[in-house]
Order: C-alpha cells, then structure tokens, then sequence
C-alpha cells in the first residue's frame, strides 16, 4: 500500500507527542543566589509565572529538584518544612491547584558529601539511617502538597520505608515514582547546577548500562515494594529497558529525559532560543516505545513548538 499521498499518510497517523504527555523539570535556587550555572535554574517566584504559562499551553505536570544552600553529613534541611523544596511544592500547587507535582526524595543535594547515601561514624554507608531520612522527607514533600515522590537514591528497601511511612502520616493517595537510573556522563550538567556531585565520584546503586537484566531485576523489587510508577533515566539509553518493562511489571513507566539529553539534542537559534526538533523527535520514539509521561526540561519549549498557531 502506498503512503506517499499525503492526504493517505495522514489519514493513517498514529498519535503524535503533546503537552500533556511531557512533565517540566525545574530547578530550584534561592533568590539571591545569582551564580552561573549550565542547567536554568529559577526562584520560587519565576516558577509560578512558568507554572501559569505552562497550564495555558496544555503541560499538566512537574518535577521538582531542591538542594539546601546549609548542608551537614545528616542531610538535615532535607526534612525541613520550611526547605527550599518545600517552599516550591506548596507555591506551585498554589500557582496551578490541579498541577501535579512531582518530587525528587535523596539526600544528595542536602549533605556535604554530595553522596546519595549518609555515613556511619567510620565514614562506611548507614543505610538504615537514609532510609529513615528518605521517608521522613517524602512524608515532609507530601505534607506540603506533593502529588508524587520520587526516590532516587535506589537504596535496597527505600521505596517500601517511604511507602509505610506515607500511609502511616495519612498519605495513602501519595504516588511512589522511584528512579532506575543507568550509569552516565548525562548527569553532569545536573549535578554541578545543584551542587550534586558525589565525592567518591560514583554512585553506588546506579545501574550498569551493559547489565539491563538488572534494570528488570530491580524495577520489579521496586513495584513489590510498592512502587506506582517507575522513572527510567537517561531516557534515550533505557529505550530498551523500557520496552521489555511493559511486559514485565504492571505500572506506568516514564522515562526522564536527563540534561546532558537536553543540552547535546538542543541548539540556540538566532533568537537566543533553543531549537527543541531534536527533542520533539526523541520523545516521540519515547511515547511510541511506551512510555506513559516523559520528563524533561525542555517541556516548556517543545509545549510552544506543538500548539497550533
């Protein structure tokens, strides 16, 4: 059958990547850190008119990353109820009540060490104690109006810890979208815009882009220990892993576009904006592999380049 007619090719088009099938990613600083960073970053206030513009153009959801500006070997601002992260949940559901809001639940971006795990007094990992501070800072994002937390440290019972401790805080519609992050070099424009990076230099739980049965291995463990959904990242180099996940665990999965994908799939234009073909090109192999939402700090771009004019 031929497909060169147009009025063919559209009558037999498939469905085609659009707002709502893209989440926001947003960076948090305080307002007066004014440092240079690789990644965009913006104040609690640039967020909620971005917020407002995203709504009107059809973007129903976004994640949000936010480090502590005072960070000690407990992570402890990471719980706060006054933390930058809490501060940007409650102001984005204020900007947009029926916005989903997603989180990111580690420790990274709370200590010193920029590990995803806290250390015992010989420096060793104290699991046990980053689990506890992981659930006390799911419950803290879900008291302030989090739709969604999202473990990311993939420590070995983390998910079931946050999912108890949610239900016992009274947070039992609270979703659980824990990371199954691969191994990468995509991270780095992340970790230095949020000061994240480790000081061993890895991360420890991380998987071994060459080992995707262990990917399956432990999105399964995840959903049994309840997870809801799973994000997949770098999001191009889990296309696989994604695929073979729809047959295997029975939850949404959303791959996280990274922002070494956003920066390298990106150019600026002469307007100072950033062409986002690229992107809109990639998520549509994305949606078209199954993925149910994809994350990604070009959602705001790629929502203005597919709204009809």
């Amino acid at each position: 059958m031929s497909v060169h007619r147009l009025a063919v090719r559209n009558f037999l088009d498939g469905p085609r990547l659009t707002p709502a099938d893209l989440a926001m990613v947003f960076l948090m600083r305080d307002d007066d850190d004014t440092r240079p960073r690789p990644m965009p970053t913006l104040t609690v206030a640039e967020m909620l008119e971005a917020i407002k513009v995203l709504a009107s153009l059809g973007v129903r959801s976004v994640k949000l990353f936010a480090g502590s500006r005072v960070r000690d070997a407990r992570a402890s601002q990471g719980v706060s109820p006054t933390s930058l992260m809490a501060r940007s949940i409650s102001a984005a559901k204020k900007a947009a009540s029926d916005i989903l809001v997603m989180t990111e639940t580690c420790v990274c971006s709370h200590n010193d060490s920029g590990e995803c795990w806290l250390a015992d007094q010989r420096g060793d990992m104290d699991l046990k104690e980053t689990i506890e501070v992981l659930a006390a800072q799911a419950v803290m994002q879900a008291d302030v109006g989090a739709d969604i937390v999202g473990p990311a440290a993939m420590i070995p019972g983390a998910v079931r810890a946050v999912r108890g401790a949610l239900d016992e805080a009274g947070h039992k519609a609270v979703g659980i979208m824990p990371h199954l992050i691969f191994e990468s070099s995509l991270y780095e424009g992340y970790r230095a815009s949020m000061k994240a990076a480790p000081r061993s230099g890895a991360r420890a739980f991380q998987i071994d882009p060459a080992q995707p049965e262990h990917a399956i291995h432990v999105a399964r463990t995840m959903v049994d220990e309840g997870a809801d959904m799973i994000l997949t990242e770098p999001a191009l180099h889990t296309v696989d892993t994604l695929v073979h996940l729809k047959d295997k665990i029975p939850v949404p999965l959303v791959p996280f576009s990274v922002s070494g994908e956003y920066l390298r799939l990106t150019d600026r234009r002469e307007d100072g904006l950033r062409d986002v073909t690229g992107l809109i090109e990639a998520y549509t192999v994305l949606k078209r592999a199954g993925a149910t939402r994809i994350i990604t700090y070009g959602a705001l771009e790629i929502a203005r380049e597919l709204k009809p004019s």
